[in-house]
């Protein structure tokens, strides 16, 4: 069983190793050229700058996946609604391990007082991800068709969402 707990800045090589490769390879991410060290370690910093999580799945001793979210838009209203992000290694892929990850972020970013997560999911052909997203209880919300060009094609957004907590039933404290 993959243990599943805060990044530290050791982390920071293998992190971008694993977004690298999702950049370069899939459709998750509609980044095109690979952020380097200094712009992943000034992402992480920023997450957590808001008091909102940044974990890694770590097997036999590796970070095999990492998974943090951030605010969905900068305005005040936003407030209590937060974009997650989750990536694993290929090796990681078709475990279960996503869902894994994404329960914890889900309980994370509910302790930090966000109400409602939300995914922005790249490619309506990512099947783990809309599979893993509906797995822990979100919901569809509508898809963006052909708003994203990589790889010589269009590429949809999904986007789903999951009320955290009491969501919407009680004004925030």
């Amino acid at each position: 069983m993959p243990l599943i707990r805060p990044s530290t800045d050791a982390d920071l090589a293998a992190i971008t190793g694993i977004y690298r490769h999702h950049v370069l390879h899939g459709t998750g991410t509609f980044e095109i050229e690979p952020p380097s060290d200094a712009d992943m370690q000034a992402r992480r910093a920023d997450v957590l700058s808001k008091g909102l999580p940044y974990l890694v799945l770590e097997e036999a001793g590796e970070v095999a996946g990492f998974a943090y979210c951030n605010w969905f838009k900068p305005r005040p209203a936003y407030r209590y609604s937060a974009e997650d992000s989750l990536y694993l290694s290929p090796q990681a892929a078709g475990k279960g391990w996503g869902r894994i990850l994404l329960r914890e972020l889900m309980a994370s970013a509910e302790r930090a007082g966000v109400r409602k997560l939300i995914a922005v999911i790249g490619d309506s052909n990512n099947l783990g991800s809309i599979g893993a997203h509906r797995a822990c209880g979100f919901t569809h919300a509508g898809v963006l068709t052909a708003c994203g060009w990589k790889f010589e094609r269009w590429l949809d957004v999904v986007m789903m969402q999951c009320a955290l907590g009491v969501g919407d039933r009680q004004p925030p404290n």
